[in-house]
């Protein structure tokens, strides 16, 4: 089922040359309404008005998550604050997004089209376990469940056995959730003894970190159901910039509202179909919150031959990975920097330490280790019990995580790298 077909299915031409207005538009939209373009493009002797080809958007400067977070709260914004109905923020609240009224029928209609891609209609039954806050994915994913007239069950995250017990009192046929926390059902449900075909499950909607086909392979057998990829960048709009559809060959990008490239992470330079580099998004039509040639640090390519599914867009591969040092810990972005600086503000100083991540069953979990400082020794067990605690509450408030922190000697983090990510691939 293709929700837009008539965007969706567009001939290539048509699609350029609308990408092409639309760029115009936007780049004529920012130039006027935000001092940070405008300075940046005219820095670059860039004219907006002498854009006559898509390879044009190459002459303009990136924009960086920095520079988004140099601009907090509201200095990206291209409309007044009026015509703001919905604010969203990344979990650290670095970053601050908008939405106007129209943003929000974008958004609730890239989703239905995701919805539908991945076999969702309006006889389903909706159980959302992403959380509804000031991230991206409840409520994106919600209002384009809505959209297609899907009953929604937005049950957020946690609580796993209050979702399986929804998930069979009502009826749940789609999940949508990250694929880690799909496994942790999975592996609840086998625990409890429940058959897996007792329950009305037939679709699985995964999105918010990188996830191999083993992994997928596993949630479909235990789960029994059909299991497909979508992506989304909190910065430009949320879930609905890319997903899956049936035949499962890559993520469809919806071209008609981001133009998309993939770049040379150390040089910048464009990348030809099918190569590897960093994914850079430039929205067409958002109205609050528009970004140019955003660099998002997720590794894919670019796939142009046709889809058996009648899609004309172009599709890009699952993301392979990030070109910084970020980490993806259950769908949040997690900086290693972040946690240093955390580190320094509770310390006074940046102590010796260690980032440890790991996947001991389906979730990931991530465990600092901290190293006493040369010039203090052990305080008494209570004493370094409370200064533990304290660290790894104000760690897990501002990351929006949940940390472990932990006392070792010094020499076991000082010999060892400073991030040492356990997870299989």
């Amino acid at each position: 089922m293709v929700w837009e077909p008539e965007k969706e299915c567009m001939q290539r031409d048509e699609l350029r040359q609308l990408q092409l207005e639309q760029l115009q538009a936007a780049l004529a939209r920012v130039y006027m309404h935000v001092p940070f373009y405008r300075k940046q493009f005219d820095a670059c002797k860039v004219d907006p008005d002498d854009f006559r080809s898509l390879d044009d958007v190459r002459r303009l400067p990136f924009t960086s998550k920095a520079d988004l977070q140099e601009n907090y709260p509201y200095g990206l914004f291209a409309v007044p604050l009026r015509e703001v109905v919905r604010i969203h923020a990344s979990a650290c609240m670095s970053t601050v997004v908008g939405y106007t009224r129209n943003d929000i029928k974008s958004w609730s209609n890239l989703v239905a089209r995701v919805l539908c891609a991945g076999g969702v209609s309006k006889d389903d039954v909706v159980q959302i376990a992403y959380g509804y806050d000031l991230s991206t994915g409840g409520f994106g994913i919600h209002y384009g469940a809505e959209r297609i007239g899907a009953s929604v069950i937005p049950t957020s995250t946690g609580n796993t056995a209050r979702q399986i017990k929804i998930m069979r009192d009502f009826k749940t046929t789609a999940l949508v959730c990250t694929p880690s926390y799909a496994l942790l059902i999975a592996e609840t449900i086998h625990k409890q003894g429940i058959n897996p075909g007792v329950l009305s499950l037939k679709y699985g909607l995964f999105g918010g970190e990188p996830w191999s086909e083993a992994v997928r392979q596993e949630i479909q057998d235990k789960l029994h159901i059909v299991a497909t990829d979508n992506y989304g960048v909190s910065e430009v709009m949320g879930p609905g910039v890319a997903s899956e559809c049936m035949e499962r060959k890559g993520l469809h990008i919806n071209e008609d509202h981001f133009l998309v490239e993939v770049v040379d992470p150390q040089t910048l330079d464009p990348l030809p179909l099918g190569e590897t580099g960093e994914l850079v998004i430039t929205t067409l039509t958002k109205e609050a919150f528009p970004v140019i040639r955003f660099r998002t640090r997720d590794l894919t390519s670019l796939l142009a031959e046709p889809c058996p599914c009648g899609r004309k867009t172009m599709r890009m591969a699952r993301v392979a990975g990030r070109s910084d040092d970020v980490l993806i810990i259950r769908g949040t972005k997690v900086s290693p920097s972040q946690i240093a600086a955390l580190l320094g503000e509770i310390e006074g100083q940046v102590p010796a330490h260690q980032v440890v991540v790991e996947r001991p069953g389906a979730l990931d979990e991530v465990t600092v280790l901290i190293a006493p400082s040369e010039s203090s020794a052990f305080d008494e067990l209570r004493k370094q019990h409370e200064r533990l605690a304290a660290i790894a509450h104000r760690l897990s408030s501002e990351l929006g995580l949940s940390i472990n922190v932990k006392l070792v000697e010094r020499k076991s983090v000082e010999s060892g790298p400073r991030v040492l990510d356990k997870r299989k691939a």
